[in-house]
């Protein structure tokens, strides 16, 4: 009787049509990815073994398989909002078990981690205050608000035109406070050891030897040495006939400038807290003497007071970098992705979540855009990749197979029916 393959038709049928409506139902879930029902068919065994006109009785579901093909990628918002183009899964912890995804919905929670919806904690490599990465085992990634240390200026580059054509001063000696008694001026923010901002003025002195100038120097309104006693030039920039530094006075650069700090802190009614004396590595590299009015091409400095995190940004290769008030930023960490040789052999755990399972295989960690690992796109998510579509005309299909099947057990119960009724 044919009734033992009518009702697996219609069992495998409706678990179709569940698997079609779960799709349907997750077309809008961020990160979903579609499943397919799998079926096989079944053959009755005998003792002596399947014969050649052996009927089957059915069919059977043998495997729910998912579909890992690339959903579309939709802006947000939100920062912290991220999608894979290509293979991976990002790795995430909850209290040590580790689970992969693809939704990239993520937040900071109040203690700094980047978690998914459920509370679970992004993974990847944490970098240290300077800004090393070390590539270990990935651990909880957190976000760093603690302010970023001061930094002293040591290296200061002051790239300038001084004009050719400029006179001697008509006032001698120096004197800072006279501008008849120097050519041209220029100031920079230069940093001591716990970011206190100080004012760097150099000023500019022709003399009456071809292409040589003096440089003198004060900070907050004291001045600088050189080896020498306060009031004189801390250096002597000569040009050639080219109008660049001679090989003479670039031999000599970097100065050493000597900020006494103490000094400058009692000449302007304060108590000094940082290093007693700041030297400062001084750089003329560059400058020129052209017949052109005085101008500041260049003017750089690696110091930088204390900043407080503003925000952050998201790289391809899952970097995280901090934007600081300062103006300044630093490496917080890198996000790590997994792939695996079978993701079809994943665990499904629900929450759009995977665990690794004997039949994946072990996870392949890595960075972003490397190996078969896609990249990352900050303010972003991947859609679901169920196409609705094709989804609504399989479900036609299904509902038609069902239709077979309960037909096939109405003719079946005909047949019986004619023959219980002979006479």
């Amino acid at each position: 009787m044919s009734f033992q393959q009518g009702l697996s038709g219609l069992n495998a049928a409706s678990k179709s049509l569940e698997t079609i409506g779960n799709n349907v139902a997750n077309a809008n879930t961020v990160g979903f990815k579609s499943s397919q029902a799998q079926f096989a068919d079944v053959y009755a065994s005998a003792l002596s073994g399947a014969g050649a006109g052996q009927i089957g009785i059915g069919t059977k579901l043998s495997n729910v398989a998912q579909q890992f093909t690339q959903g579309n990628i939709t802006g947000t918002n939100n920062p912290l909002d991220m999608a894979i183009n290509g293979g991976g899964f990002f790795r995430m912890s909850n209290n040590g078990a580790i689970t992969y995804g693809r939704n990239g919905q993520f937040q900071l929670d109040k203690n700094g981690y980047i978690v998914n919806p459920e509370g679970s904690r992004l993974t990847g490599y944490m970098a240290d205050l300077t800004g090393t990465i070390s590539k270990g085992a990935p651990t909880d990634i957190n976000i760093r608000t603690t302010d970023l240390p001061p930094v002293a200026t040591t290296d200061l580059l002051q790239q300038v035109n001084l004009n050719s054509n400029n006179t001697v001063p008509v006032t001698t000696p120096f004197d800072p406070t006279d501008p008849t008694s120097y050519n041209s001026t220029n100031s920079v923010t230069v940093y001591d050891s716990i970011g206190n901002g100080h004012v760097m003025q150099s000023y500019y002195v022709k003399t009456a030897t071809a292409g040589e100038w003096q440089v003198y120097a004060q900070v907050d309104g004291v001045d600088v040495t050189f080896g020498a006693a306060p009031g004189t030039p801390f250096s002597t920039v000569t040009f050639g006939t080219d109008g660049a530094i001679n090989a003479a006075t670039a031999a000599l650069m970097p100065f050493a400038v000597n900020i006494d700090l103490d000094a400058v802190a009692t000449a302007n009614g304060k108590v000094n807290s940082a290093t007693a004396t700041q030297v400062v590595n001084l750089d003329f590299t560059g400058s020129t003497q052209f017949g052109s009015p005085f101008g500041v091409n260049k003017l750089t400095q690696d110091g930088y007071t204390s900043g407080r995190l503003s925000g952050f940004n998201l790289s391809a290769d899952g970097m995280i970098t901090g934007r600081y008030t300062n103006g300044e930023s630093a490496t917080l960490g890198q996000i790590v992705l997994a792939n695996f040789a079978n993701p079809n052999g994943l665990q499904p755990l629900g929450n759009n979540v995977w665990a690794e399972s004997s039949a994946s295989g072990q996870a392949l960690v890595g960075t972003p855009d490397s190996g078969s690992l896609g990249v990352l796109q900050s303010s972003a998510t991947e859609d679901s990749n169920v196409d609705l579509t094709a989804e609504l005309v399989n479900m036609i299909t299904a509902q038609r197979v069902y239709q077979a099947n309960a037909q096939t057990i109405k003719t079946q119960d005909q047949v019986m029916q004619t023959l219980v009724n002979l006479r």
